[in-house]
Formats: structure tokens, sequence, C-alpha cells
């Protein structure tokens, strides 16, 4: 049989003059103290079911518009119309019926002649075009630009290199030989004078 020492013991004041009695119950000693609380029982509460989003109106789809193929107006000369081509004055006028069959001839056989004419060359020419628009960039990014600015960084070396040479030998030179010919005077006599004129003459 376990005794229980008196360490674990407590002492509990009673109160006679209060109305309602307060027990304070002692901790038990650790001895008899369970390893293992007991779990507390949690009030379940009742599953919600998730909100439903709102409905959403199904999306407006813009409406197509034309691409600007020509954001530049590289080519606003060749926008030709039956009037730039064909035009009748007032005196001289063919039938009514004429005049519409041929402006809706001149364009239909404008617009699909291109079309067909585009369908066979566009792809074709278009590569064409960017095999040299890359070969220009390639021969500018690679050759062109490299041998401008080794020029300008070797220019001045070449410069100095130059002038050097010219005060040392050109300028001395064309010094010496001004001053030779500097020296070197033409006279005339009035019979040399008339002689010429006699050979102006004759």
């Amino acid at each position: 049989m376990m005794m229980v020492s008196d360490d674990c013991l407590e002492e509990c004041q009673i109160d006679d003059d209060s109305d309602e009695e307060h027990i304070n119950t002692p901790p038990p000693p650790p001895e008899f103290a369970s390893k293992t609380s007991t779990p507390v029982a949690v009030p379940s509460t009742p599953a919600t079911a998730p909100p439903t989003p709102p409905l959403m109106p199904p999306p407006m789809v813009p409406p197509t518009r034309t691409v600007n193929r020509d954001p530049y107006g590289i080519n606003r000369h060749l926008k030709v119309e039956v009037s730039d081509v064909l035009a009748e004055p007032d005196a001289p006028r063919s039938i009514d019926q004429v005049w519409r069959y041929s402006v809706a001839g001149f364009e239909t056989t404008r617009i699909w002649t291109y079309r067909c004419l585009s369908l066979l060359l566009s792809v074709p020419l278009a590569l064409v075009c960017g095999v040299f628009v890359a070969s220009l960039a390639c021969l500018h990014v690679w050759f062109v630009v490299p041998c401008l600015q080794l020029s300008n960084t070797f220019l001045p070396c070449l410069r100095s290199l130059c002038m050097c040479a010219v005060n040392a030998f050109i300028s001395p030179f064309c010094t010496s030989l001004a001053l030779c010919c500097s020296q070197i005077t033409i006279s005339l006599s009035n019979k040399d004078w008339h002689q010429m004129r006699d050979k102006g003459t004759v």
C-alpha cells in the first residue's frame, strides 16, 4: 500500500459566513496524475457549403478592324482609283451601263490581278528582301562599323606620322626650291618685244 506524504496535502480554508460554498480542489499528486491528458471535446460546427462565385457575363469580342499594313505611308503613291485613270468629259459620254461595267471591270481586274500575283510572288520576294536586309545588317554590324571605329582610332596616329614626315623631308625641300626659283628674273627688251609682236601678226 502506497503512503502519501504530508507535502502533497494542502490546507483548505472554509468560510462559514459566505452564502455559497466554494470548494477548491487541490491538484492530484504527481504519482496519481495521468500521463496523457484527456482530449477536450470541441463542439463540431456544421459544414457550410463554399459560396458559389457570381456568374460573369461572357467576354465581349472586340470587333475586328483592318490592320494598317503601311503605317509610314511609303507606298502612298500606289493608291490608284478609277478617277485617276479613267475619266470622261461632259460632251462625249458613253452609255451609263457601259461606264458602270467599265468601272466594275477595272476595279475587279485590278484587285484580283494583284491578289493572284501577290499569292505567287509575295512569299519568294519577301524571302529575297529578308535575305538582302539581313546581309546588309550583318555587313554593317560586323564590317562597316568596325572599320570606321578602327579608322577613327588609328587615324590620329597616322596623321601625326604624316605631319612628321612632311615637316622633316618635304617642307625643307620645297622651301629650298622656292628660294632658288625666286632668284630667276626675265627681262624683255624693245627689240624682243617687236619681234614677238611681228610673229603674232604673221
